[in-house]
């Protein structure tokens, strides 16, 4: 059975948008930057840049395999004996994205996590009609960026740009395959940047446009009017899954970064410093005599991690990292995430009347996350709760990532996606609190848990 629906992330809208038309004149602003027809009218148009650019971003189609019926009878041979049923077999999908080859020595193709997740093969269109068996190098669902590889000659690749460079305003051509059509271009501006809070994936650093994005872009390019890639296109808002003008792409730093990393390890291996980050609002700068200084402010700093040992001090205002301006809490946050571990960076830091830079070492997550062989969470891989997840639960607390199978923790009931709000009833508010308080622990101890919107306690020995 196959769904022609093309993969999409969609951000449901709850209440209907109203829209209002505002007429103006635009080719004046067009007429100096775009190259002129070649006609006797001296009109503005996109093709010479569109002809170079369009043959790298290909077509995407995925085969997947659907869940069957999860009835637990439908395992036991003898029911199915009995009822004569036939064994269940996995249905095969297909579904639609786009993709952008930012390499073409090596045949790279940069796309969405949420594209080919779960696809058991994937095969790639280009603009030329050629289609090839694409490889997947590495995903990662944090920033829903996937690399795929593919085996041609003659490709042409995307220059990446410089999303930091972007402003409001800027002219933007969004290029893919809406509801698998073919390739489609549209045109618009940068809306907004940095939007965030969206809970789409765990590292939000939007670019917002209103170039028309449908399902079926994802993974598709937004590009500057030189042709340079400055986004992944990758999810809309709409309150009936197609587009009202509300789009938003990963951007092209974030991107290759996380390519980065993915053709070196396969993976992305991020990084922490044992910092807890919030806003500088304008209340918290009014309150501390920051004037109108923009940063992160450092909420809380982990005994004994990089932070600490290179004396980063709770109520600093980080306002630059490596020499780039942070934004808020969540840049920063995006920034150390994606900075690979065993990388060495320069915070510049105010505190009081003093600014200063401090040079930290990036951690590996996974080690920071400590060993807990031997313990009741033997077999569980945990993290710091982001923001968001804190809000949801109410607190902040530690998230249970994923349970090996028959490990310790999985036989205690454990579950990934648990968040562990306390010890005994002694909060614990990062992985470092939870390792202090396991290692203390006697015979039995009690954890305080968030699961499914609720909290209970489950007894751990």
């Amino acid at each position: 059975m196959s769904d022609p629906a093309p993969r999409f992330r969609t951000i449901a809208a709850s209440a209907a948008i109203a829209a209002c038309a505002i007429l103006f004149t635009v080719a004046p602003v067009f007429a100096q930057t775009l190259a002129p027809a070649a006609s006797s009218v001296n009109l503005p148009t996109l093709a010479p840049m569109l002809e170079r650019v369009t043959p790298a971003v290909v077509n995407i189609a995925v085969v997947s395999r659907s869940p069957t019926n999860n009835n637990p009878l439908y395992n036991d041979p003898y029911f199915r004996r009995y009822f004569n049923l036939p064994e269940q077999q996995p249905q095969a999908r297909m579904s639609a994205g786009s993709g952008v080859i930012v390499d073409a020595a090596n045949g790279y193709v940069l796309t969405n996590h949420h594209v080919v997740n779960g696809g058991s093969e994937i095969s790639v269109t280009l603009k030329d009609g050629r289609q090839l068996r694409a490889k997947l190098i590495g995903s990662d669902k944090e920033t829903d960026i996937a690399l795929l590889q593919i085996d041609a000659k003659n490709l042409t690749a995307i220059q990446i740009g410089d999303s930091d460079a972007l402003k409001v305003g800027d002219y933007v051509v969004a290029i893919g395959n809406p509801f698998g059509l073919g390739q489609t271009v549209t045109s618009g501006i940068v809306s907004a940047l940095g939007r965030s809070g969206l809970n789409i994936e765990g590292y939000e650093d939007f670019i917002q446009t209103d170039a028309s994005i449908n399902p079926g872009n994802s993974g598709g390019a937004l590009v500057t009017l030189d042709g340079k890639l400055i986004g992944v296109n990758t999810a809309i808002l709409s309150p009936a899954g197609a587009n009202v003008g509300i789009g938003f792409a990963v951007p092209s730093s974030i991107a290759a970064s996380v390519m980065n990393q993915l053709t070196a390890h396969g993976e992305v291996q991020r990084g922490r410093l044992g910092i807890g980050i919030q806003d500088l609002t304008p209340d918290l700068a009014e309150a501390l005599n920051l004037g109108g200084l923009r940063g992160a402010l450092v909420a809380n700093v982990e005994p004994g991690s990089a932070a600490d040992r290179t004396g980063v001090k709770t109520g600093d205002v980080v306002t630059a990292f490596d020499g780039r301006p942070v934004r808020g809490a969540t840049d920063l946050r995006n920034r150390i995430g994606l900075t690979p571990a065993g990388s060495k960076i320069r915070l510049t830091v105010k505190r009081g009347d003093d600014q200063r830079e401090i040079e930290v070492p990036i951690e590996s997550e996974d080690r920071a996350s400590g060993d807990f062989s031997a313990t009741p969470l033997d077999g569980a891989k945990l993290r710091n709760a982001s923001a968001a997840e804190s809000g949801v639960a109410g607190v902040s607390g530690v998230v249970i990532e994923s349970v090996d199978a028959g490990s310790v923790a999985d036989r205690a009931g454990l579950r990934a996606g648990d968040v562990v709000v306390a010890v005994n009833r002694i909060p614990v508010t990062s992985v470092a609190e939870l390792r202090r308080a396991i290692s203390k622990k006697t015979a039995i101890a009690t954890l305080e848990l968030f699961r499914d919107g609720a909290r209970f306690l489950l007894v751990i020995r």
